[in-house]
């Protein structure tokens, strides 16, 4: 099946908001999407693993995303994570999300079973999915959390399928990148690549990624679609510049303090963050005290 969902731009994976009492928290997810909206951003992405989505049961997932379909406006692209360890259960998420309006699912490796996980596996795995899923399909590589390294022969041998469009790559292997956006033009393959992090979408842009799905696009959206549009415009003068000054702050909402930092830095901001879902732990008030600091000399605001 052939699809008009075109990938590309500037996107966060959302975090998903806790109550006090560890909830979910439809209401906060409406209004920081309605905000998020309005800085222009290309679309988001839910329960990718800045939602804490492996902390999420089937019914909270779905609430979510009909919660995410009345947020996001039309014009938008709303990407559902749906990854699950068995193919079967992904399909269903997949199915679940697209009833609920999702553009696209973004699905993340397997990786319990890592050393059956081979190349050979991850194909018959998303290719199963992309035969039966009525929305197109994004593939997500973030070895830091899974351990599985979805090689990038692979993902050209996956990009030629017309329900696969793209691929999230979080690994930050930016020769990678360049081998994968060289065999997809050669092929004139309908397939995009987006990075993973904004620590390194500049680079990945000058290699042939369309954009990307980035943390920092939560907290520090005109930041990174500076970046983007820099790059666009072919200013690599003003993308260096750009893409030096995410460093900092993209260090404290990815590798250093993960998920509760960028809940924290979204606090700060005006949105709302609130607590993680144990067993991840909050941070600490030095950790706060640094994050301020940084938060001060990025000069970073939503809007």
């Amino acid at each position: 099946m052939q699809t008009a969902v075109k990938l590309a731009g500037v996107m966060p994976p959302v975090p998903t908001p806790f109550d006090a009492r560890n909830d979910f928290d439809p209401i906060a997810l409406y209004n920081n999407l309605q905000r998020l909206a309005r800085t222009g951003l290309h679309g988001f992405v839910l329960l990718g693993s800045n939602g804490e989505y492996v902390y999420l049961d089937e019914s909270e997932k779905a609430t979510l995303f009909e919660t995410a379909r009345r947020a996001i406006p039309s014009d938008k692209l709303f990407v559902a994570g749906t990854g699950a360890e068995a193919t079967r259960a992904t399909l269903r998420l997949t199915k679940m999300a697209a009833e609920n309006g999702a553009d696209a699912a973004i699905i993340v490796t397997p990786c319990y079973y890592k050393p059956s996980m081979t190349g050979e596996a991850l194909f018959q795995h998303y290719t199963t999915i992309a035969d039966a899923s009525p929305i197109p399909i994004i593939l997500y590589n973030v070895p830091n959390y899974t351990g599985v390294e979805l090689a990038a022969d692979t993902v050209i041998k996956l990009a030629r399928h017309p329900n696969i469009i793209g691929l999230k790559e979080s690994g930050g292997n930016i020769v990678k990148i360049g081998e994968i956006t060289r065999e997809i033009a050669a092929q004139q393959l309908d397939f995009v690549v987006m990075a993973g992090s904004a620590s390194f979408l500049q680079p990945a842009m000058l290699m042939g990624a369309s954009g990307g799905v980035m943390a920092l696009a939560n907290v520090a959206p005109a930041l990174c679609l500076q970046i983007w549009q820099a790059v666009q415009s072919g200013d690599i003068t003003q993308s260096r510049q750009s893409q030096h000054q995410a460093l900092a702050l993209n260090a404290v909402v990815t590798n250093r303090f993960g998920v509760a930092g960028l809940k924290f830095v979204m606090d700060e901001l005006g949105l709302y963050g609130g607590p993680v879902r144990p067993p991840l732990l909050p941070i600490s008030e030095n950790v706060k005290m640094e994050i301020r600091k940084i938060i001060s000399q990025t000069c970073v605001k939503i809007d």
